[in-house]
């Protein structure tokens, strides 16, 4: 088995409530995307069903006393005291299932990382995955249970080097700080940078500690990068940091709230972009394990991970989406009939200022950080 796509119809179940910008909904419409187009129809690639992830993985990670009160608020009426741990109305509200949802994902994303360890798979990849935000003790920024760190977990357990690497418009703060102080994993996150968004962290000297420094890497983006940036910034690093480290398996988150709709970020990302980043991190990755991630546009995500999905199986997709599929999803939003967006760049004194910001922070991480690996 070349690719297995980890999937259940069990992720779209559920439901952030009404006014929330995180919907659960947006993993069928992809799968059901990469499915019109052909991509699941040959007995390699593979679909795996995941089972939730037992509270004991869970425990790897996260406190006992936390995973007690995501358990109790499973019924969506969280307990007295749920606030202490992230969890109320807002970002993270209480919904029913919300337990279950989180150990599903978690158990997918450890799924995805167990297969492509053992040899079952080069690459694995599962879209409801790359809740990056989660810490030990609470939730944050949409993210009950931190499903990468678990996968990373499983991996290290066992003794093998991970390089994480994340393209979500928000900075992989959860995921960092579980291996700030460790040499064996990795983490390099490019986002929007946190004086504009959400978590408010991940600038250039965010370099790890102790055994760990030079192994966190950020590279804050300004507000409107577009393509051309993103795809700058990080083949102007990413390579480099990846060859030097020399990683077993490749963890990688793969956002799109960078793109340039997308209503909680400040990006001008496109397909074109994020294949060309898609297709680097294949390019880089001894083995793969492929996380989801932000994207509040849900015709957006469904697009993206079903090239990308493309990408992995060494496809080049038609350009067209089916017309059926468009039919049957003609609520979703879709703004035309194709897969791929047209290219998107900034240009003008704007563009000069963003591109000058960029290149110190390459410099930065190409004179200081990479001293320290």
């Amino acid at each position: 088995m070349k690719t297995a796509f980890v999937y259940s119809d069990e992720f779209s179940r559920f439901d952030y409530g009404s006014s929330h910008p995180l919907k659960p909904i947006r993993l069928k419409l992809t799968y059901e995307l990469i499915k019109s187009c052909g991509l699941l129809a040959s007995p390699d690639p593979r679909v795996i069903e995941p089972h939730r992830a037992r509270v004991e993985d869970l425990l790897a990670f996260h406190s006992k006393e936390y995973i007690e009160i995501l358990q109790a608020s499973n019924s969506g009426e969280p307990p007295a005291g749920a606030e202490a741990y992230g969890i109320g109305p807002g970002d993270n509200p209480a919904f029913p299932g919300m337990f279950d949802w989180s150990a599903l994902i978690a158990g997918a994303s450890i799924k995805a990382a167990d297969l492509v360890d053992s040899g079952e798979a080069e690459t694995a990849f599962n879209i409801a995955g790359g809740l990056h935000h989660a810490r030990p003790f609470m939730a944050s920024g949409f993210c009950y249970i931190n499903d990468p760190v678990l996968a990373i977990m499983h991996l290290t357990a066992r003794g093998r080097r991970v390089a994480y690497i994340d393209i979500d418009a928000h900075h992989g703060d959860g995921v960092q700080e579980a291996f700030y102080d460790s040499d064996r994993v990795l983490t390099i996150s490019l986002h929007e940078t946190g004086r504009m968004l959400f978590p408010g962290s991940g600038f250039e000297h965010e370099t790890g500690s102790g055994a760990g420094k030079g192994y966190s890497v950020n590279i804050p983006l300004p507000p409107e990068s577009d393509d051309e940036l993103f795809v700058h910034a990080f083949r102007e690093t990413v390579p480099l940091l990846v060859e030097i480290f020399k990683p077993d398996i490749v963890v990688s988150q793969l956002g799109v709230d960078t793109f340039v709709n997308d209503p909680l970020a400040h990006l001008n990302l496109t397909t074109n972009g994020f294949c060309e980043m898609v297709r680097m991190i294949k390019s880089l990755a001894p083995k793969w394990v492929a996380l989801g991630g932000g994207g509040y546009d849900i015709t957006n995500v469904a697009r993206a991970w079903t090239l990308a999905w493309a990408i992995m199986n060494d496809v080049d997709a038609s350009d067209n989406i089916p017309g059926a599929y468009l039919q049957q999803y003609a609520g979703a939003g879709f703004k035309s009939g194709k897969l791929r967006d047209e290219p998107f760049l900034v240009e003008g004194k704007r563009k000069v200022a963003m591109r000058e910001e960029v290149d110190r922070v390459i410099g930065y991480i190409r004179e200081k950080v990479l001293r320290m690996i």
